[in-house]
């Protein structure tokens, strides 16, 4: 049997595209879309299994037309661990339900079942014997109930998300830097379902990032590749996803990852200090359970899209460093 131990520095990647089946939101036939990246010629035990936020889809694990440095897919690939970032429903490739019923626990399900493909070998052909389920932002939340629901991953991975966001910096947002789809020029072909919102042309920039950290190149590739959002789904992640204990419920190992200017979750108005890995535990530990195992990890002057910072490889290294200690993966 091959070792659950990463291969050391893989000098290749290969990324493949899969559709699986899911439950809709009523519970009909469904599919989700992903895309696996792995090192080649390597066959890992184990996966992490990608949870994107609102407004974006599968790539901002791997975003095109930009330097491979940003990619989270490739450079876990090239450190000898295999990933799988799917669009979530709604989103990409997968299906595109009605906005009205897509709820997170729909959301929580269609994740489980994705978990439960990974480790039957629906996915590159390998029954993976470690799952750890990874989220940013609203996909946090999504994850956060998925483990706290279903109790089938190994550990579990939160970005872009505290128990206390900033509510103010959150309506002022969505009420200037959110439109229905049907009105944007990139997504309106995505059809006319008024629930379904995505950010207005360069709104991203002062939602997502601090642009000390951020390269333009970076922005307007992810301007160029965003994505839509139910409002309503929307609305029960962050209400029983993120501001509700939901996270009390997840009983395996928990990494918390945060931007320290994060203007949504960071901050006065979001009553956290997040300066500090320590002073995030500390605020944050109340919301877990001893199981849990609660570590912490912030990235020096990113904003909340952390993974497409200049200084990304500092929230990779950190989470492959947990994976290790934590997990043997």
């Amino acid at each position: 049997m091959t070792s659950l131990t990463p291969a050391a520095h893989a000098s290749a990647v290969e990324c493949s595209l899969t559709t699986l089946p899911v439950s809709g939101p009523t519970g009909e036939a469904a599919t989700v879309s992903g895309q696996l990246c792995k090192p080649t010629g390597v066959n890992p035990r184990s996966i992490q299994l990608l949870v994107h936020g609102g407004t974006y889809n599968r790539v901002y694990w791997d975003l095109p037309g930009v330097p491979e440095s940003y990619s989270y897919q490739r450079n876990m690939a090239r450190e000898g661990r295999a990933t799988f970032a799917v669009d979530r429903l709604g989103t990409g490739a997968s299906t595109h339900p009605m906005s009205l019923p897509m709820l997170i626990s729909v959301e929580a399900r269609s994740m489980h079942e994705v978990v439960q493909h990974l480790r039957t070998g629906r996915v590159g052909g390998t029954a993976y014997e470690k799952v750890v389920i990874v989220g940013h932002s609203v996909g946090s939340g999504i994850v956060a109930m998925e483990a706290a629901t279903y109790h089938d991953v190994d550990g579990v991975v939160l970005s872009g998300m505290t128990h206390m966001p900033a509510v103010p910096v959150l309506t002022l947002g969505a009420a200037l830097g959110l439109q229905p789809v049907f009105l944007d020029d990139l997504l309106a072909k995505l059809g006319s379902d008024p629930l379904y919102f995505t950010t207005r042309p360069g709104a991203r920039a002062g939602l997502f990032y601090a642009m000390d950290d951020a390269e333009e190149l970076v922005v307007n590739a992810d301007e160029l590749t965003k994505d839509q959002v139910s409002v309503p789904g929307m609305g029960t992640v962050a209400v029983f996803g993120i501001v509700l204990p939901t996270t009390y419920g997840i009983d395996v190992p928990v990494f918390q990852a945060v931007g320290t200017d994060d203007v949504l979750f960071c901050g006065l108005l979001a009553l956290r200090d997040c300066s500090s890995a320590a002073s995030l535990r500390a605020q944050e530990a109340p919301y877990y359970r001893p199981e849990a195992q609660l570590e912490t990890y912030v990235l020096p002057g990113a904003g909340h899209s952390l993974a497409l910072h200049r200084n990304a490889g500092g929230y990779r290294d950190a989470t492959r460093a947990w994976l290790s200690a934590k997990l043997g993966m």
